[in-house]
């Protein structure tokens, strides 16, 4: 979507004490039970690319915290925030927002947001969803035909919900023309960042993640961080075992070490594996340590021999050969691409990818 596309919605009217002077203006609807990480992500952002240094004046941002009727909103640690403000007219903004955080509390209280969310569509304003407010996009049903944004822990919930929904829970958020979805946590942080390179170009948003401590802005196909792979199996035994490995990937553990640990023979963990995952435990500690090393050599910047001691493997050289038989490129070439094609590596090439069906969650092999 480009910044015309997304500017040219805009409404005439203004928020209270909106300047002619604003170049992003962003409504915000928090769900009961929202997600105080993925809100303060967003929101601070906004703030900080706002004004000079961090002195927080809504003067190139300005943004409002509604309800339906006003009331301060709970967030799922507990914290209650107050509103700006009740339900504005959609098309005072460049954007409403709208922030989930537990999934199934309170669905039957979002009327008023959903009939929120379908006005603003009507009048042409871009829609975000952050969290499982992605879910409440789609129970409005502004989703249907739509790649949707989802974090890998909601992915199957997506697919036994809504069957018109294609949900993506490889990268940190997508911008599908005007609807705009978004896993949550701080990767709301590189959404809003990537909203204010839209508006207010890339220096604001450098600057705004740069105060926040958030590696520098990136692409939307930048991929989410791995799942744990432990979540992924239906055997308690295995999926300790897989704990245990990724506790250790520096000093990986062998198998008769965690047999004895989950209290089973070598030969029926062997098993658990094949069985839960497809590939005997050696393959499988091989290609999550590979997996951690591929996720560090092109998302920081310490050194290969650092990696390789991290991901437990002998020696700079026998990571490397391993690296490249299992991406195609040593990591010295792989830091070497553009940060696009890096993205694209990790979401192609990462082996543990969600199984998309009906099914109780799976990984399947990718490799």
């Amino acid at each position: 979507m480009s910044k015309d596309d997304v500017l040219s919605h805009k409404g005439s009217g203004t928020v209270a004490g909106e300047t002619a002077a604003t170049a992003l203006s962003v409504g915000i609807v928090p769900l009961p039970n929202f997600t105080l990480n993925a809100f303060a992500s967003f929101i601070d952002a906004l703030r900080l690319a706002a004004d000079e240094r961090d002195r927080s004046r809504p003067i190139r941002c300005r943004w409002e915290v509604m309800s339906h009727d006003g009331r301060m909103i709970p967030a799922s640690c507990g914290i209650g925030i107050s509103v700006t403000n009740t339900f504005l007219s959609p098309d005072r903004f460049d954007y409403v927002v709208v922030i989930g955080g537990l999934l199934g509390h309170d669905e039957d209280k979002e009327s008023p947001v959903l009939e929120y969310l379908r006005l603003a569509a009507r009048q042409g304003v871009a829609l975000v969803g952050i969290c499982t407010g992605v879910f409440a996009m789609a129970r409005a049903g502004l989703l249907d035909g739509r790649k949707a944004c989802v974090s890998w822990l909601h992915y199957q919930d997506m697919i036994d919900r809504f069957d018109s929904v294609e949900p993506d829970a490889s990268r940190l958020f997508v911008a599908d023309g005007k609807r705009i979805t978004c896993a949550g946590g701080v990767g709301s942080a590189r959404l809003a960042a990537w909203m204010i390179e839209q508006h207010l170009g890339r220096d604001m948003a450098q600057k705004a993640l740069s105060i926040m401590m958030v590696e520098a802005s990136r692409t939307a196909a930048t991929p989410q961080p791995q799942p744990p792979v432990a979540q992924s199996v239906r055997d308690p035994r295995v999926a300790r075992a897989i704990l245990l490995l990724e506790e250790k990937l520096s000093d990986p553990p062998r198998i008769d070490q965690l047999a004895r640990t989950v209290g089973i023979s070598r030969r029926q963990l062997e098993r658990g594996f094949r069985e839960e995952l497809g590939m005997s435990f050696g393959d499988f500690s091989r290609a999550l340590r590979l997996d951690h090393g591929l996720w560090l050599v092109m998302t920081t910047d310490r050194s290969v021999l650092d990696i390789t001691l991290e991901c437990g493997f002998n020696g700079q050289s026998h990571f490397a050969t391993l690296f490249r038989k299992a991406y195609g490129l040593t990591p010295t070439e792989g830091r070497h691409l553009p940060v696009a094609d890096r993205d694209t590596l990790m979401q192609t090439k990462m082996r543990f990818k969600p199984r998309a069906s009906k099914e109780p969650r799976k990984y399947q092999w990718a490799g």
